[in-house]
């Protein structure tokens, strides 16, 4: 194949910069008093310069060589890759690239550095494309020439936020996690968290501390909601944990470890944040201890552990112990990356205003990474710094920042692209920080985006005067969803300029089919001024009427034209012929597909609610049955790809279990996770996905159920019973289908482009006279036939 090399480098890329030599001492210092983005990055080095990868630079290429191979196993032995720790330019980590005897030889600073000089010349010399979900790595027989160097702005680029390890890895194995190492190493990331593991180590301190086996397993919760369990938001919930995960957990964070470590990449290790089992207070009734604040109304059996207070002996006894035995246990063959992640007060309010109060937690916290590592920093997660009303008041904000020395903190401004606090905080107060990109809540699969914001605001804020802005990350509460826009935020790494987006989403569509394609370029470039324009302050939660709980007073809402949304779609239908064999095009044909019928679900929503409330009985009849005919039509084309199935992700679950016991807890993990979110439904649909199955057998009955109800109302003029409706719902419905034990298929049917064909076909139902075909709630749940209902409704 042809590729033109010079038409995706003047795209928005400068390659003239030259590969620095080794600087003297002179030119450094006068390089540092005239290039103020050289002066940023070496601004903390007194404090972060000694958090660097530890591992040799001949243990860093043959990882990187052998990520090579694993990416382009029948030509990897075209490349060569050389890691030298001197390497630069301008002082900063770099990459550079070039053809030497017919090879692409890649020279970077560290593992990390490599690897992503290597996707850079793969998109943009080769018009290839790796992402989470899938890659597209038809290479052209002939390697392109290449003669480029490229520097990373900044020292570090993290990854992963808190959630993202039960949203998206829980149920992961080692080929997924070496897999996504891969990728991380590939997109730059080089400051990740690896969580893995962390309960056995809490087990062997809580032993140590005496707290029996029944006080543990109070404490503990199931797998999917390990990531609230070590914020302290909740205790116990979908728990126990068996030593069989345990087990598992330790020898799967070994290897990710050992990964990340041999790439250059520097783990993020947990740390003590001051929370514990209910057990201590009976244990140290002498301790002063208070029951954490109450988090989404969690039922009082699993929620509120205790907190320490900060000047307690306990607190630091039992930080030094966790961060030994982590240390122990963790990093005893490698040596120590010296970096602890802990959030003390993630949406939970301190259970103390002053200020004196705020600074000895921060003080305490720090004391006891410092007692068993006299290097650690502290990450900290800003988000309660935006979320939480407790510190719109700066001064708690700064008592609590300042409580730590200056550089021995990062914090992750967590959501930048669109609530930033850096400002606000007057640059937390000195403390160095990391622009992140959060942009999902739940792993909820709606598309959206702030292009234009990430395109130009991380440049700015990285210039910007007074700035402690020292990298960029990506903390995502899920991934595998938007991949475009995250594809974009990635190269803040190492873009010196905006990019031209409309350039680059056309380009972006050629790389992840395969092959260029006028349709699907204009249906990318609709796709960027439609779904990836957003710039505003709605929280953005990927939330739909289909994928909400049944009511009459849903909001919803959209920052574009639904038809120019319908027309990109429509363009990318219209590509079918050239693409149909590209497993990208086909993978977003159903995404963009699942996105027209949820927005046309908010439509009809607002139309059916609308007749209701005006008794218009042949109008809501009509509207019903295009409602509920979306819902079928979704669980149609999602059952064409495998990247939207319910079983997928049930299977996974199962997988894990040690026994059958454990299979049908870890299930149940499952299914709560993605519907209730809690024993009664106290976060209900917040990580709800638009996958096959659920929407059959969750989304669809509810909703079924509820607009049977409105119709019975409406035909015999009987008041609607709304939350009576909702109550029915949650014990026929919502409730029974996590206790279920149904199995779903984890392979995909039906032909996804033909299905979404059909679905444009249909002129959005607006011809639709068909009754909906009504139905009786039943008397009893089949599923919980302990529990009988009343018959509130009869013909």
């Amino acid at each position: 194949m042809s590729f033109n090399v010079k038409a995706f480098e003047s795209a928005s890329f400068d390659h003239s910069t030259p590969i620095m030599p080794r600087l003297n001492v002179l030119c450094l210092v006068l390089l540092c008093a005239v290039n103020l983005s050289v002066a940023e990055f070496y601004k903390f080095q007194n404090t972060l310069g000694h958090l660097k990868a530890q591992t040799s630079s001949d243990v860093q290429q043959i990882a990187v060589e052998n990520l090579i191979k694993r990416i382009l196993p029948d030509r990897g032995g075209e490349f060569t890759a050389v890691v030298n720790s001197s390497f630069n330019l301008n002082g900063k980590e770099a990459f550079k690239i070039s053809k030497v005897e017919g090879k692409i030889a890649i020279t970077g600073t560290t593992g990390v550095t490599v690897a992503t000089g290597f996707n850079y010349y793969l998109k943009y010399y080769c018009s290839a494309h790796i992402s989470w979900e899938l890659s597209q790595l038809q290479l052209p027989k002939e390697l392109p020439e290449a003669d480029v160097s490229i520097a990373l702005n900044d020292q570090f680029r993290y990854y992963q936020n808190v959630c993202t390890t039960s949203y998206s890895f829980v149920w992961w194995t080692w080929e997924q996690w070496e897999k996504h190492i891969d990728w991380m190493a590939l997109n730059s990331f080089n400051f990740v968290l690896a969580f893995n593991g962390q309960e056995a180590i809490w087990d062997r301190v809580y032993r140590k501390l005496n707290l029996t086996n029944t006080e543990i397993d109070e404490q503990f919760s199931g797998p999917a909601f390990l990531s609230w369990l070590r914020m302290g938001n909740l205790r116990g919930w979908g728990g126990p944990l068996s030593e069989s995960w345990h087990n598992k957990s330790l020898i799967l964070q070994h290897q990710i470890l050992d990964r990340m470590r041999g790439l250059g990449i520097i783990p993020i290790l947990p740390a003590f944040a001051g929370q514990v089992p209910r057990a201590f207070k009976v244990l140290y009734p002498e301790t002063n201890m208070t029951k954490m604040s109450l988090w989404n109304s969690f039922p009082d059996k699993y929620c509120c552990p205790y907190f320490i207070d900060p000047n307690e002996e306990l607190f630091q006894t039992i930080g030094k112990l966790f961060i030994e035995e982590v240390r122990a246990i963790q990093i005893a063959e490698y040596g120590t990356d010296h970096v602890y992640n802990c959030d003390s007060f993630n949406e939970m309010d301190p259970g103390n205003g002053d200020l004196t109060y705020l600074s000895n937690v921060g003080k305490s916290i720090y004391q006891a990474m410092t007692s068993a590592d006299s290097d650690a920093i502290w990450v900290l997660q800003g988000w309660m710094f935006y979320n939480d009303q407790f510190w719109a008041d700066t001064d708690r904000a700064k008592s609590f920042l300042t409580s730590v020395p200056t550089g021995k903190m990062i914090v992750l401004d967590l959501q930048s692209e669109q609530f930033p606090q850096f400002t606000r905080l007057e640059q937390y107060f000195g403390q160095p920080y990391i622009w992140c990109m959060l942009h999902n809540f739940g792993g909820t699969l709606g598309m959206h985006g702030s292009a234009d914001t990430i395109n130009t605001d991380v440049i700015a804020t990285r210039t910007a005067l007074n700035s402690t802005m020292i990298g960029t990350g990506l903390t995502m509460e899920g991934i595998n969803q938007n991949y475009v826009i995250y594809d974009l935020m990635s190269e803040q790494a190492w873009r010196s300029e905006p990019a031209d987006l409309t350039e680059w989403f056309r380009n972006y569509s050629r790389r992840r089919y395969g092959k260029q394609d006028e349709n699907a370029e204009r249906a990318w470039h609709g796709f960027q001024n439609t779904l990836y324009i957003f710039n505003g302050l709605y929280r953005m939660r990927g939330q739909f009427a289909v994928s909400k709980t049944p009511s009459l007073d849903i909001s919803t809402w959209t920052w574009y034209e639904y038809s120019d949304l319908f027309d990109a779609w429509k363009a990318l239908l219209m590509a079918s012929d050239n693409l149909k064999d590209s497993p990208g095009y086909l993978h977003d044909v159903v995404d963009v597909t699942r996105q027209v019928l949820q927005n046309n679900g908010d439509i009809y929503y607002n139309k059916l609610v609308e007749a209701f409330t005006a008794k218009n009985i042949s109008e809501f009849q009509k509207f019903a049955t295009i409602f509920r005919g979306i819902l079928l039509d979704l669980e149609t084309i999602l059952a064409t790809n495998e990247a939207f199935l319910l079983g997928k992700w049930l299977e996974a679950a199962k997988g894990y279990a040690g026994d059958i016991k454990e299979e049908k807890l870890f299930e149940y993990n499952a299914r709560n996770q993605i519907t209730l979110w809690g024993p009664y439904g106290e976060i209900m649909n917040y990580a709800i996905k638009q996958w096959s199955g659920l929407v059959q057998d969750f989304l669809y009955p509810r909703w079924d159920e509820f607009i049977y109800a409105m119709n019975f109302s409406l035909v015999y003029d009987t008041e609607f019973l709304e939350n009576t409706v909702k109550v029915l719902i949650f014990f026929l419905y919502e409730e029974p289908f996590v206790y279920s034990r149904k199995v779903y298929t984890t392979e995909p049917a039906g032909d996804s482009i033909q299905i979404a064909k059909i679905i444009e076909g249909r002129s959005w139902y607006s011809n639709s006279t068909d009754i909906p075909d009504m139905k009786i709630i039943p008397v009893h749940n089949p599923d919980r036939p302990d529990i009988g209902y009343p018959l509130i409704y009869e013909r």
